[in-house]
């Protein structure tokens, strides 16, 4: 499916906000709430759009800390990390890349303790690079049409 014009306003608006209405973002972008409802429910069936969420603070959750590490798995460790990365709660994000390092998790921690217990747990797997996040740059940017260059 092509994503055209009006797909990528709807797009636009769920992605500042995925409780906005139908009827609202169909006012705003000229077709009726039925219109908008069809073209979502199409978008959903193709994997365009793929989960609704909400952003929650870390902070106001209780953590003190978010950091980015990057794990370069020890020979014959990254299999074994992949199943297990997906039992740990602190882990917000978690990428398979390529480089000098297998893996980029994001995580979220209480302290300085709890992040030292954390990579306690991953140094059995690789080799551990953290860094803690300062602050937000760019956070949730939506996805745009993409500019074809001519």
């Amino acid at each position: 499916m092509k994503i055209d014009d009006l797909n990528w306003q709807i797009l636009n608006h769920l992605q500042q906000n995925a409780r906005e209405s139908f009827a609202n973002i169909g006012r705003k972008i000229g077709l009726t709430p039925p219109a908008v409802a069809e073209r979502v429910k199409k978008m959903e069936d193709l994997g365009i759009i793929e989960r609704y969420g909400a952003n929650i603070s870390y902070v106001e959750a209780g953590y003190q800390l978010k950091a980015i590490i990057m794990l370069r798995a020890f020979m014959g460790k990254l299999k074994p990390f992949l199943d297990k990365v997906k039992t740990f709660q602190e882990v917000v994000n978690c990428y398979r890349i390529t480089g000098n390092e297998n893996i980029i998790m994001e995580v979220v921690l209480r302290d300085q303790s709890h992040l030292e217990k954390f990579i306690d747990e991953l140094i059995v797997y690789g080799e551990c690079r953290t860094h803690i996040v300062l602050s937000n740059v760019v956070a949730n940017s939506p996805i745009k049409k993409s500019k074809v260059s001519k």
